[in-house]
């Protein structure tokens, strides 16, 4: 007989296991899952369901709604996210999967919560959205389950092997030096200034990065800041995220200075930097296909690994 709770303390063993079992092509380790999850300064318990059978974990759903928020006093009250799930292959299509479904939903609209989204949360996301090629059994359950799709991330990767700045970029970034930009390493004059320009311009899980990334021990030689004169611009980072240094990112310009060619000259900077420190590749997990800056890394030549969606419930 299948029983259904929520997280207890005891249980992280059993989620590490039964996750790497159904979720191969994405594992984890006890130290991901206690910093991604158990430490979250969001995470509930309540919103941890599991299904047992006898002593056995069978399965799990997390949901999860901000308890502090991103930036400012903005808790998204109407906000909910399901980052994770997954079923042992031998209770899939018996009801498991949806049961949890069900009580990590009711879960978020006892919270008040009316968008539910798989799996755009931040700060501590594991993928984008769902994997359709590695998981297509997982995203028909969502779409049985009233997920609809939003939009598709990619995934992106690109070989730093023989790896060397183009001459048009040498050319292109002394140029614009010459009309009062400047590029260099982050001191620490610099990291109010690109906080606040990375939550205000952009994202404010990308303020976030940088400042838990230093924090937590990211070297300030990994940090790129582009400025015109005095005003910050464009900003690029590497190994901001769980201390991975091949994962590039996050990354931006100034919308209203696209079209210099600063984004280009960051990007190549922080290449040259990460070929530099011995690194092999550099990788991050989303991007728009077909947005500015995923033109720009594809001219750069990374390579699409992966798609995702970006999938809503409205309850």
């Amino acid at each position: 007989m299948t029983t259904y709770r929520f997280y207890q303390s005891g249980d992280e063993k059993k989620i590490v296991s039964l996750w790497n079992e159904c979720l191969a092509k994405d594992p984890i380790t006890s130290k991901r899952l206690r910093n991604l999850v158990l430490l979250d300064a969001n995470f509930d318990p309540k919103g941890l369901r599991l299904a047992f059978d006898g002593d056995q974990l069978v399965g799990c759903v997390y949901a999860i709604r901000r308890l502090l928020p991103m930036y400012g006093t903005d808790l998204e009250p109407e906000n909910g996210w399901i980052p994770f799930f997954f079923v042992h292959p031998s209770y899939r299509r018996t009801g498991v999967g949806k049961q949890l479904m069900n009580d990590a939903v009711d879960f978020l609209k006892s919270e008040g919560r009316t968008n539910i989204f798989f799996a755009s949360y931040a700060p501590n996301y594991i993928l984008p959205g769902i994997d359709e090629e590695a998981y297509p059994e997982a995203y028909e359950f969502l779409v049985s389950q009233g997920f609809q799709k939003l939009y598709s991330p990619v995934a992106m990767d690109r070989n730093l092997v023989g790896y060397q700045v183009p001459t048009d970029v040498i050319e292109l970034k002394n140029k614009r030096i010459e009309e009062g930009y400047s590029f260099g390493l982050a001191q620490d004059k610099d990291l109010y200034e690109v906080i606040t320009f990375a939550n205000e311009k952009f994202n404010p899980d990308w303020g976030r990065a940088i400042r838990e990334g230093v924090l937590q021990g990211l070297p300030m030689e990994r940090i790129l800041v582009a400025r015109q004169g005095d005003e910050v611009v464009g900003f690029c980072i590497y190994g901001g995220y769980e201390g991975v240094p091949d994962r590039f990112g996050p990354f931006g310009v100034d919308p209203d200075q696209q079209g210099k060619g600063l984004g280009k000259i960051l990007l190549h900077e922080c290449l040259k930097n990460m070929r530099s420190e011995g690194l092999h590749g550099a990788w991050f997990l989303w991007t728009g296909e077909k947005s500015a800056a995923g033109h720009l890394y594809l001219k750069t030549d990374f390579t699409i690994t992966r798609k995702f969606h970006v999938m809503r419930k409205t309850v």
